[in-house]
Parts: C-alpha cells; sequence; structure tokens
C-alpha cells in the first residue's frame, strides 16, 4: 500500500503562509513597544497594551472565525483574513500617538485571529490522516522559524534603518502570506449539519467542546513558554550570557527542526501518550538546568531540551484537539485550541510578570520547572483517562453486540 503523500502542492503553500503571517506578527511584536518608548513617548504599560490589545482581539475573534469557516468555507474566511491582516499594516505608518497604535492593534489583531484559525482548520484537511502527527509537526515549524527570524529581523531593521522601512517589511510580508494563501486549493468538505442548526447562534456554539481539555492543558504550559519568550533574554544579560542570548531560540528550533522527522512519526505510530510524557518530563529538566545556568553551554543545552519537550508538545496537543472533533468540526476545534492557548499566554505574560518582580529570574524558571511536571497530572486526568473511558464505552458497545 502506497504511503499517503503529505508533501503537496497545498502542504507547502498553506505551510509558507503560515510562516509569513507570523514572521509579521513576531517582527511587530518585539519591535512596536521599542518604538511606542522611543518614539511615541509614552510609558511602560502603556506600552505594554500594544501586545495585550493584539492579542484579545485575536482571542475573541477566533470562536466566531471558527463558527464562520463551518458557514462560508475555509478558502474564503482565510482570504478575507490575510486581506484584514495585510491592509491594517498599511496604517501603520499614519498615527502620531498611542490611542492610535491601540486601534491598529486592535483591527489587526482580529485579522491575525481569523488567520491562525483558518490555517490550522485547511492544514488539517490537507493532511492525510495516516500522516496528521507528522504533519501538523512540520506546519508548527513554519512558526517556530519565524518565532526565531522574526525577532531578529524586526530588531535590526528598526535598529540600522528606522521604524518605516520596518513597518514596510512587515506589508511585505504580510502580503507574501496572501499570495501564498490564494494558491492553496481545497475540496469542499461534505456538509452533515442541518440549515437550522447552521444558523442557530449561541455562546456554546463558538466553542468545540471536545477540544477543551486538550487545550486547557496547552493553556497550562503555555503560562510557562510566555515565561520564555518575555524574559530569557533579561535573565542571560543578568547571568553575564548576553553574547549568546540571541542563540536560545536558534538552538531551539535547530532541535525542532532535526527532531521532526522522527516525533511527528511517533505521534502517529504510538499515539500522543507515549509522546507527550517523556516530553512534558523533557520540558521540566530543561526548564531546570536553564534556571541553574552560569555558562553558555548550560544556557544552550536547556535551549535545545526545552525546543525537544515544549516544541513537540504544542503540534501534539493541537493535533488531538482536531483528531477528537469530528471532520465538519475542524475549524470551530482549531478555533478554541488556539483560543484558550492564547488565553494562556496572555494570562502567564501578566501573572509571570508580577511574580518576577518579587524574585530573581533564576528562581523563576526554578519553580516553573516543577510548575511543568504539574502538567503530567493534568494531562492525565484531562486526556489519557478520558481516552481509556471512551475505549472502555465502545469495548462494552462491541461486547453487547455480539452478545445480541
Amino acid at each position: 500500500m502506497n504511503k499517503s503523500t503529505l508533501w503537496t502542492k497545498n502542504f507547502i503553500s498553506i505551510s509558507f503562509s503560515n510562516f509569513f503571517l507570523f514572521l509579521s506578527f513576531y517582527i511587530l511584536l518585539v519591535t512596536l513597544p521599542t518604538y511606542a518608548l522611543n518614539d511615541l513617548h509614552s510609558s511602560a504599560s502603556t506600552a505594554g497594551l500594544m501586545t495585550t490589545v493584539f492579542l484579545l482581539s485575536a482571542i475573541i475573534s477566533r470562536p466566531l472565525a471558527g463558527q464562520w469557516l463551518e458557514r462560508a468555507g475555509n478558502k474564503k474566511v482565510l482570504l478575507t483574513a490575510l486581506m484584514i491582516f495585510a491592509g491594517a499594516s498599511l496604517f501603520y505608518f499614519f498615527p502620531k500617538n498611542i490611542v492610535g497604535f491601540l486601534v491598529i492593534r486592535l483591527l489587526h489583531g482580529i485579522g491575525f485571529g481569523m488567520a491562525t484559525t483558518a490555517v490550522g482548520t485547511i492544514v488539517a484537511d490537507i493532511i492525510p490522516s495516516s500522516r496528521r502527527g507528522e504533519g501538523m509537526g512540520y506546519f508548527v515549524m513554519s512558526t517556530n522559524m519565524a518565532m526565531v527570524l522574526g525577532p531578529f529581523i524586526g530588531l535590526m531593521t528598526i535598529q540600522h534603518w528606522g521604524a518605516k522601512i520596518m513597518f514596510l517589511l512587515s506589508v511585505v510580508v504580510a502580503i507574501g502570506s496572501l499570495i501564498t494563501g490564494l494558491s492553496v486549493k481545497q475540496k469542499k468538505l461534505e456538509q452533515t449539519k442541518d440549515i437550522e442548526v447552521l444558523s442557530t447562534f449561541s455562546f456554546k456554539s463558538l466553542f468545540e467542546p471536545s477540544a477543551v481539555p486538550i487545550s486547557l492543558v496547552g493553556s497550562f504550559m503555555a503560562i510557562v513558554y510566555s515565561a520564555l519568550l518575555s524574559f530569557v533574554s533579561i535573565y542571560a544579560n543578568e547571568s553575564h550570557l548576553a553574547n549568546v542570548s540571541s542563540l536560545f531560540f536558534v538552538v531551539y528550533a535547530i532541535v525542532l527542526l532535526l527532531s521532526r522527522p522522527f516525533t511527528g512519526k511517533w505521534l502517529d505510530r504510538f499515539g500522543p501518550n507515549v509522546l507527550s510524557y517523556p516530553c512534558i518530563i523533557l520540558f521540566s529538566i530543561g526548564m531546570f538546568i536553564l534556571s541553574m545556568s552560569e555558562t553558555a553551554v548550560m544556557f544552550l543545552i536547556s535551549a535545545g531540551m526545552i525546543g525537544l519537550g515544549w516544541g513537540t508538545l504544542f503540534p501534539t496537543f493541537q493535533t488531538i484537539a482536531i483528531q477528537q472533533a469530528e471532520p465538519q468540526k475542524r475549524g470551530l476545534a482549531t478555533a478554541t485550541f488556539l483560543s484558550i492557548y492564547d488565553t494562556g499566554m496572555a494570562l502567564g505574560s501578566y501573572f509571570i510578570g508580577l511574580i518576577a518582580a518579587k524574585m530573581d529570574y533564576s528562581s523563576l524558571y526554578f519553580l516553573c520547572s516543577f510548575y511543568v511536571l504539574i502538567g503530567l497530572v493534568l494531562f492525565y486526568f484531562l486526556h489519557t483517562r478520558k481516552g481509556k473511558g471512551r475505549s472502555e464505552k465502545v469495548q462494552q458497545q462491541v461486547h453487547k453486540t455480539s452478545i445480541l
């Protein structure tokens, strides 16, 4: 039997569209707070709203996008979202005060939330079901690469050529996401819903219940990941490791690239339980080593272990959320997962910041390493145990059928 093809034109196109989408996101993520402080002369707390407003609008728009995907179709939602995202990028040239920028960030976040939901749904439909774990792993690599390149490109651009060139670059990259998105061809899924159900709007219809448990696990872990994004460079400077701080996410990405051909296949072959528990432990050990890092070698080893641990967990959790939903509910499942995950990121950035003000970063990451281990318990009760329950019910039904 021939192996299902993964690297199709559609898969490559949607992966590049996702890469450009997140590249534009990360270029602005690290530079706009600096721009607000230096050019708009705003306070640090107000500058922080650049990220908060963006994430909140993305979180709110995702459930709505998930429902719209069921009604209007994946491609239509994707192109609309990418046009909003690229269009909003054009407006960064005009505001002269922080209020104007916050309005643009609100619109930009809506486009981003809709686009990431649509992209995640489309790629889940494109990937063969027998290779979904492997395919989602490779797809998430496009996000990881943007995470590494985006901050580097953004900071280098604003430092050497100024904010206007940086804004122009973000527009060009956003248009790149739209162009590659246009080349995606997708067959329409058969509609299995009643018209009455589709026309009914309720709060419950904004979320896919089957995706909530694993989304909560992902959100729980995202709190620690937010601590890495926010403070690892500051921690490196305080630990006299500033010369290698920029390499942290480079090593993180390299380990992901090297491990992805194996971890994705293991997920498809052995299932999420076999992969997730060791990766949670690796994530915890990586955080522990990071908290004890006194040399560049220890610092970069921790980056590799965190990359292997958390870098494998994120696509695994997203794959679980998609697989447990019915095919016509994949858009809603993707929206549910990303909304709950981003909520954890947003809350983590806030609360970790409060905790960091009370202790040194070494102690913070030390506590985070034990916090991650709680994820083992959470994963067991919210996924593994429920999975056993589902299996037992199926076996009981089969047994009753055989008796009859």
